[in-house]
């Protein structure tokens, strides 16, 4: 088996894991990882050849990006004190405890080489969170909370991984230096951000095709993450700021068909790297291996204690974390209600770490500055891996036994009063539309009634039991009368298809003026 043969079969596991997932409760990004490491067991699969520098760039661009597609700005800045708390105090926090940890068990490990340890292991995943935490029917605000904290604690994480790592490579370490580079980086990434956001935003309503737009959504994370990069920024944070300008701003309410198509093509992005992404990090057992080797007995110690700590530091760190946020919650009526302790424990399970630990561990150089080997590089390479497997494996399998458990499930009263307030906002504003209408045009009583029932029953599509029983009633008989000539239609517009695709075959038929006609009964299909 080549390297392009395992490629092609980490795709095929993405899509598979996914209802195998679903019929197993299992996470599939949990069952990607143990896929991949019963791959790297098996002496036919190659050792996995990718270059670590290439594997952030070209996995969190895509992911972070599908991640914000799904959340808003209101719901940041909602969250946005526990986000902090977690996405950066808490990364501060187990950074310093693992790096004392790992001093402490590790001979010859720096200080410097075990803060880069620590800052490695710090940050719970945000594919890791987003792909388990989204499948549990969990509260809506704790999703937003873990994916807040899961999309920006790899800005604090990566920063200090890279001050670190100077330290080590060079040998000096600056405070004021590491301060500035650490709000720089932070400045140019929203500079970059905003910027590309703004220019996508442009170039969005230049192109009036929805397979050119979604191409442009798909180019402008890499080009985003890249171009911060290159200008000493944090590329996730230029990522996170283009994606959340993109979201409040490069909206058509009309685009019905580029909305569905986006919508569609970015599920299937997020899927396939997402799986791929985490075969990988089972694939790298090969390389963890071999670092390990003569060292078993210490190392396997270091990486329970360390992942012990990772875990336990979550804990003890969030229990008072939420205490301050349902006190602070007291005082600003207008935040979202805080968290109870089941949530915190539920939120202290779902503390994962994956893909972005995985290839921070990988780019660690082999050499210093001055020719020397990087001190520890094995033992930070076995020890991270361990973390990973520990935490993903142990927790990704037991997180949903646990939301059962503690009975952590989303309002369901909430969300359907926040449905029927929606309903009646969107039947409001199509009658509001309709009697401007009446206004300008001169409509029939007839066609003013009939328009006016179908903003009714417009707004019980979106929420059924909106009406009483007896218009419920009405209601579901006119449904049954529309679904029935839209089964026939449908089997028309089949019957016209199936002609279309005939004709395609057939002796002097251009299949570029056939595909054109399928297109157009496809979309005729498609609007009902």
């Amino acid at each position: 088996m080549d390297q392009l043969a395992l490629l092609f079969l980490l795709l095929l596991g993405a899509v598979v894991t996914v209802p195998l997932g679903d019929r197993l409760r299992i996470p599939p990004p949990v069952l990607m990882t143990i896929g991949g490491a019963v791959l790297a067991l098996l002496p036919f699969v190659p050792n996995v050849q990718v270059p670590p520098e290439f594997i952030l760039p070209l996995v969190l661009p895509p992911v972070l990006y599908a991640a914000v597609k799904r959340t808003s700005w209101r719901q940041f800045t909602a969250n946005k004190r526990a986000i902090f708390l977690l996405a950066v105090a808490l990364v501060f926090v187990t950074t310093a405890t693992v790096a004392g940890v790992a001093h402490a068990m590790v001979s010859g490990l720096s200080v410097a080489a075990a803060v880069v340890l620590g800052a490695l292991v710090a940050p719970p995943d945000p594919v890791a969170a987003t792909a388990v935490a989204g499948t549990l029917g969990l509260p809506r605000r704790m999703v937003s909370i873990l994916e807040g904290e899961g999309l920006f604690n790899d800005v604090t994480a990566i920063v200090l991984y890279h001050v670190a790592l100077a330290a080590v490579v060079t040998g000096s370490f600056s405070l004021p230096e590491a301060l500035g580079t650490f709000v720089l980086s932070a400045v140019v990434a929203v500079a970059v951000g905003l910027a590309l956001g703004w220019i996508a935003n442009r170039l969005m309503s230049l192109l009036d095709d929805a397979a050119l737009q979604i191409g442009l959504t798909l180019i402008v994370p890499f080009a985003s993450y890249a171009l911060a990069e290159s200008l000493h920024g944090s590329g996730v944070l230029a990522v996170l700021t283009t994606a959340l300008f993109l979201a409040e701003y490069a909206v058509d309410a009309d685009d019905v068909l580029g909305r569905l198509a986006g919508h569609t093509f970015w599920e299937i992005v997020d899927t396939l790297v997402t799986g791929v992404a985490f075969g990988l990090i089972g694939l790298e057992l090969h390389t963890v291996l071999g670092a390990a080797e003569g060292r078993w007995g210490e190392l396997v110690g270091v990486g329970a204690a360390v992942a012990t700590t990772v875990v336990g530091v979550r804990l003890l760190y969030l229990l008072p974390a939420a205490w301050l946020a349902r006190r602070l919650h007291k005082l600003r009526d207008a935040e979202d209600i805080p968290m109870t302790w089941r949530e915190t424990v539920v939120m202290w399970w779902s503390g994962m770490r994956g893909v972005a630990s995985v290839a921070l561990a990988l780019a660690v150089p082999f050499e210093l500055d001055n020719g020397d080997p990087f001190p520890g590089r094995d033992a930070i390479l076995f020890v991270a891996f361990a973390v990973v497997l520990a935490t993903l494996v142990l927790q990704g399998l037991t997180l949903p036994w646990l939301v059962r458990t503690l009975d952590v499930r989303r309002d369901t009263d909430a969300e359907r009063e926040q449905e029927h307030r929606l309903a009646h906002r969107a039947t409001r504003a199509a009658k509001e539309r309709l009697r401007e209408i009446g206004e300008a045009e001169e409509l029939s009583a007839e066609l003013s009634e009939q328009l006016l029932r179908r903003a009714d029953e417009m707004g019980v599509r979106i929420a059924p039991d909106l009406v009483d029983d007896r218009r419920q009633e009405a209601h579901e008989r006119r449904i049954r009368s529309a679904r029935k000539m839209h089964r026939i239609q449908g089997e028309m517009l089949s019957a016209a298809r199936h002609e279309m695709v005939d004709a395609r075959s057939e002796p002097g038929a251009d299949p570029e003026i056939v595909d054109r006609v399928i297109r157009r009964l496809d979309v005729r299909s498609l609007r009902g």
